[in-house]
């Protein structure tokens, strides 16, 4: 089993990966800016800056994972942007300098994000598909990460436009859950746009097939096969939590409460894409939790 090196491996989607990873039989190494000596992980200490040969010797012939990035979830005022794409771009960037300098990985997997798409209302995105242009919190972010790729060396390269991860614990799961057991679980402005997630397990899953399958490369989709309008899934979290109905919650009080109540961009749940994974399924890939009911069954249990 090749040694694998995250970097950007502290939140909370980052630990699972490292665990899972280091439970399934590969020495796993963590590049992080404040070290742990007790996540049972070994770490070793960047600055997500500067290419150095102290944690760049690591990346020759390793497995290597890029998910440096600060979370999305913030008011995107200009300057939150702007840390957005600095704190995807900078990492990437010492990356592949180091790539070049210190020895090339066997693999990198490089994450990114379905938002490259923008607001992509009812086109079927697949890998195929070209970037739009969108707000630049979101499909502006997404492409300069990508773009920051340039140059890196690497036996293989994939990119995962990943969806949004339903996880224990994860802000992305954590607010749909808070917001419906407070009788606020209502359909999003009209609750036509489509909502692209993937559960936790099956998108650790993904990552084994990919690392297990050379021939994958290039751009994949890692998101369910079933992506659901926003007015389905609030509804399926009501029937979860046994709430009731609500109405629906009007564009402008999105607006409103996303930005001065709950601090973070109100285009997360006005905006949509419909990702379809054609690559994974192409390569014989099998979810587990293909439906947004069964996995929301699964992580509330």
């Amino acid at each position: 089993m090749k040694p694998v090196v995250i970097a950007g491996g502290s939140g909370t989607l980052g630990r699972a990966l490292a665990n899972h990873l280091a439970a399934r039989g590969h020495r796993v190494s963590i590049l992080s800016r404040n070290p742990k000596s007790d996540s049972g992980i070994p770490s070793i200490k960047w600055n997500g800056i500067d290419a150095e040969e102290s944690w760049g010797s690591q990346l020759s012939g390793c497995i290597l994972i890029n998910l440096a990035g600060e979370l999305v979830d913030r008011v995107p005022t200009q300057e939150n942007i702007d840390l957005l794409e600095r704190s995807r771009v900078l990492p990437t960037l010492a990356l592949v300098s180091a790539s070049n300098r210190f020895g090339a990985p066997s693999l990198w997997l490089q994450m990114s994000t379905l938002a490259i798409y923008g607001d992509a209302g009812e086109r079927e995105l697949t890998e195929i598909s070209r970037p739009a242009e969108g707000p630049r919190q979101m499909a502006g972010v997404a492409k300069a990460w990508e773009a920051a790729m340039a140059g890196a060396k690497a036996d293989r390269t994939v990119f995962l436009r990943t969806a949004v991860v339903l996880q224990p614990n994860s802000p992305a799961l954590d607010r749909l859950l808070t917001i419906t057991k407070r009788f606020m679980g209502g359909t999003v402005g009209d609750g036509q746009q489509w909502v692209s997630w993937i559960h936790i397990d099956d998108f650790l899953r993904a990552i084994d097939f990919i690392i297990d399958h050379p021939s994958i490369s290039d751009v994949v989709h890692v998101s369910s096969p079933v992506p659901i309008r926003n007015r389905n899934m609030m509804k399926a979290l009501r029937v979860a939590l046994a709430r009731p109905w609500v109405p629906p919650i009007p564009r402008f009080a999105i607006q409103l409460g996303a930005r001065w109540l709950f601090r973070t961009d109100p285009q997360l749940a006005l905006t949509g894409r419909r990702g379809l994974p054609n690559r994974l399924l192409r390569d014989g890939f099998e979810f587990k939790f293909p439906t947004f009911e069964a996995a929301l069954q699964d992580l509330l249990k």
